[in-house]
């Protein structure tokens, strides 16, 4: 997608990899100055090697998502390099699967903490700057299973289900100071987390989507970009399904 994002600054929470390193990517090949942020200190380092091979706009500052002096360092950070922030892109998520019935409260908490409070975080930490800037974008990747749920993942699915309340909750607040909140729901991706299946397993699932296969990073991205962009400012507090028709 050609959307020029040129002296528009973009933070992205879990870039260090898979969908967040590829909206990150995308952005910063669109011309936006990019945050990069994550809780891996090693993961970081390899994108900011990559980010630097590319000559790409960017800075990167270490967050887990789950501490709110680390949270509001990123914000204040940004801005202290930047002098303002355009979009917010809450990517960062976890997985702990497990069955319910053998869930432990460390699976359900640690999932909760990131998927859902880290949100909360980062979102009321960037709020009232950009209500103050009348101005802002904020993107939340949720999952389709936030709307189906998802046999083994109830912790997982439940943060996500919790984002999307959260989200249009917040949308409707901040919608007078021409800020709008956004959801992508990804589907099947293919990322470092599928690639350890099986083609059977692949096979599988791609049986139950219309499109008959997987979607990739970039779709994730390409459709953050849209959200970014002025053609969605008359958009806010919406889902989009990116699952090649999973969900309809």
């Amino acid at each position: 997608m050609n959307i020029d994002f040129s002296k528009k600054v973009v933070i992205v929470t879990g870039s260090g990899r898979g969908i967040g390193r590829k909206i990150a990517e995308t952005f910063a090949q669109s011309g936006a100055s990019v945050v990069l942020s994550d809780y891996s200190e090693e993961a970081l380092i390899e994108v900011k090697e990559y980010f630097s091979s590319k000559s790409y706009s960017f800075e990167a500052i270490a967050c887990n998502i789950t501490k709110n002096n680390e949270v509001k360092n990123l914000i204040e950070e940004t801005i202290n390099k930047y002098g303002k922030i355009d979009v917010l892109v809450n990517n960062a998520g976890i997985t702990r699967d497990n069955l319910l019935i053998r869930m432990k409260d460390e699976q359900w908490d640690a999932v909760i903490e990131t998927n859902l409070k880290g949100v909360f975080l980062a979102t009321r930490s960037i709020a009232k700057f950009f209500m103050k800037q009348r101005y802002g974008k904020i993107i939340n990747i949720t999952s389709v299973v936030g709307i189906t749920g998802n046999a083994g993942q109830s912790n997982y699915s439940a943060s996500k289900a919790g984002l999307i309340g959260f989200s249009k909750s917040v949308a409707k607040e901040l919608a007078g100071r021409n800020v709008t909140v956004n959801l992508i729901a990804p589907g099947f991706i293919n990322t470092e987390m599928t690639s350890v299946l099986s083609d059977k397993v692949k096979e599988e699932f791609n049986k139950n989507i219309p499109l008959k296969r997987m979607g990739e990073p970039e779709d994730i991205a390409n459709t953050a970009l849209f959200l970014a962009s002025p053609m969605a400012d008359y958009i806010t507090g919406q889902i989009i399904n990116v699952d090649g028709g999973m969900v309809m």
